[in-house]
């Protein structure tokens, strides 16, 4: 019966699925305008900044790469 009906209603095409075009929250919240203005910053990335104790991890990744590869290179 709940089986029959089911497929009754999928077969008949009630359930046609998701739309073929979509639209995000942002394009439905403001105007083309306040989309085309809106800049990335990579330093500013979804708020969270690049801090100085990150920027110390970089170095310091950076400098461990270099201290090996001339340990390498010198045997």
């Amino acid at each position: 019966s709940d089986y029959n009906q089911l497929g009754f209603n999928l077969r008949a095409n009630i359930f046609q699925g998701v739309p073929l075009q979509s639209h995000s929250l942002m394009e439905d919240s403001y105007t083309p305008d306040i989309i085309q203005k809106a800049t990335r910053d990579p330093k500013d990335w979804h708020g969270r900044r690049t801090d100085e104790l990150g920027k110390w991890h970089r170095k310091n990744a950076a400098n461990l790469n270099v201290q090996k590869a001339s340990k390498d290179k010198s045997g």
